[in-house]
């Protein structure tokens, strides 16, 4: 039986080329807004935890400082955040991907200049005032904000305004982490619902330009350096890789468990959403009194977890202190994003592990277990493996972090039903696949499933079909039509009726998917 050779969009069209020079554009752009986030923390943790004008990151915990400052500067920060999004827009709540996800579903990729600018600002002073968030997710929403509001002043489809909002938020994420395929992974895993030319292609571009523009302005060495050896380290740290894999997968079950247990906590609470913050914030000032490491983004840490430098205190307040306030604060609606606490609870937990397992290399274990929990929080698992080779260029580390993030994967996908991101989206009673597969209409012509043409009759219809369309272009057409029926007509012969094809008839592709899902046969003896 003859079968459709095509099983995407493989046909360049001129407006994929249109699109994609406007996404050169927006990854420019989404560069430069990367780069003002991270200036923007910068210069709100300097003058709060250290009351002078800078703009380098810092870490607040790096040095003492008073009390009565680690308790309430996240208080102060979360009630101004607070105000923000109620005076604001509350679209700022949350750490940016789901809300992204949210406009591409819902809002045809809408998003307001307001969320453009609140969204970073609200994030810088979350994160500056000791928040233990990353600046990903909300570059992603401030990216995405760019390439949308651009496309919305221009005549685009829905399609093409969520393709430059992807492009946007890839780009940002390649611009802070210097990490281009790794954000084209993630853009496709977690943003585009497709693989197919005409978004690949403009988000592409859009992340390339971006890591340019980043190299010019931050630098292009790897965010997180690790001396990894040449060689690869075998077999047997290949298959001990399952351990971190495992752990890091029961980690990211309980650390979202954590997240939606505070989020159920809060909502339950007798005062209005826009207090929330500020307590969230309470969390996170005792959790800095606990251990200081544990508040801001915290590269410096994750770099002493990558490289072997970590004293085990540290370790095991990280695990602790920040696995917690991280959970508990983000359950509060504050704005902040999830990978780079991800990536430092992720490194502890590997760090952890390395005195009862053999020795590689320093850092070894750390950055499979970053790869794991990022794998397992986020279930996209070629993400994690490529962000942490990108991040760490320890190429040699390939098949171990296959095995961590694969197994966390396959756990977390075993024991727990939605990730961190999908469960907001269902909270918000909007559905979310996460699951490509190729389309079973795609697999099908027209003539194998119409009734042929002696047992029909010629009838006027608004659409004709001709024999060797696929079924996902005969559904096209009977979905513009408003019709359930077409005649089929020979394409060199427009006059001549081969047979009718209805809307029944199409079910056909998915019958036989069903059976090649659930049909069990043995075929050798």
């Amino acid at each position: 039986m003859q079968r459709s050779a095509r099983l995407g969009d493989f046909h360049v069209r001129p407006r994929m080329l249109l699109i994609t020079g406007i996404a050169v554009a927006v990854g420019a752009a989404a560069a430069v807004a990367a780069w003002a986030l991270l200036k923007l923390i910068g210069l709100i943790t300097n003058a709060v935890f250290y009351q002078r004008v800078a703009t380098d990151l810092v870490a607040p915990g790096a040095v003492h400082h008073p009390w009565w400052l680690v308790l309430t500067a996240p208080v102060v920060g979360g009630l101004v955040i607070g105000l923000l999004a109620r005076y604001g827009s509350e679209k700022i709540r949350g750490h940016g991907m789901p809300e992204a996800i949210e406009a591409i579903l819902t809002g045809g990729s809408r998003v307001s200049p307001r969320v453009a600018v609140l969204k970073p600002v609200s994030a810088a002073i979350s994160i500056g005032t000791g928040g233990p968030f990353g600046a990903e997710g909300p570059i992603i929403m401030t990216g995405g904000a760019v390439g949308s509001i651009l496309a919305q002043t221009l005549k685009l489809s829905a399609d093409e305004r969520k393709t430059l909002l992807v492009a946007g938020a890839a780009g940002g994420m390649a611009a802070t982490f210097n990490a281009p395929l790794a954000s084209i992974l993630l853009a496709v895993e977690l943003l585009l619902f497709e693989w197919r030319p005409r978004s690949l292609v403009p988000v592409s571009a859009a992340v390339v330009v971006s890591t340019v523009c980043r190299g010019v302005m931050l630098g292009v060495d790897p965010v997180f350096a690790v001396a990894a050896p040449t060689s690869a380290p075998g077999p047997a740290f290949d298959a001990l890789a399952l351990v971190p894999g495992l752990t890091g997968g029961l980690l990211a079950i309980g650390a979202t468990a954590l997240v939606y247990f505070a989020e159920d906590l809060f909502a339950r609470l007798p005062v209005h959403w826009m207090w929330w913050p500020a307590l969230g914030g309470l969390i996170i000032g005792v959790g800095g009194l606990i251990e200081p490491r544990a508040l801001g983004v915290g590269y410096d840490v994750i770099d002493q977890l990558l490289t072997g430098h970590a004293t085990e205190s540290l370790i095991v307040g990280i695990l602790l202190v920040k696995t917690t306030i991280w959970s508990l604060s983000l359950g509060s609606g504050t704005s902040g994003g999830v990978l780079a606490p991800v990536f430092m609870i992720g490194a502890a937990l590997g760090a952890a592990e390395s005195g009862l397992l053999p020795h590689f290399a320093p850092g070894f274990w750390a950055t499979c277990g970053l790869a794991a929990v990022v794998g397992g929080v986020m279930r996209s698992p070629l993400t994690g493996i490529v962000f942490t080779l990108e991040l760490t260029h320890a190429w040699s580390y390939l098949l171990p972090l296959v095995v961590a993030s694969m197994s966390a994967y396959a756990l977390s996908v075993l024991l727990l039903k939605r990730s961190v991101l999908t469960e907001k989206i269902a909270r918000r009673r909007l559905h979310l696949t996460r699951e490509y597969t190729t389309d079973p209409l795609e697999a099908f012509f027209a003539h194998e499933v119409m009734t042929p043409d002696e047992s029909v009759a010629a009838t006027p219809s608004r659409v004709v079909v001709h024999p060797d369309e696929t079924l996902r272009e005969v559904a096209n057409k009977l979905a513009e039509a408003y019709v359930e029926k077409a005649p089929v007509v020979d394409r060199h012969e427009p006059t001549r009726l081969v047979g009718v094809i209805t809307l029944a008839q199409l079910l056909h592709a998915r019958r036989r998917d069903l059976h090649e899902e659930h049909h069990r046969e043995r075929l050798l003896p």
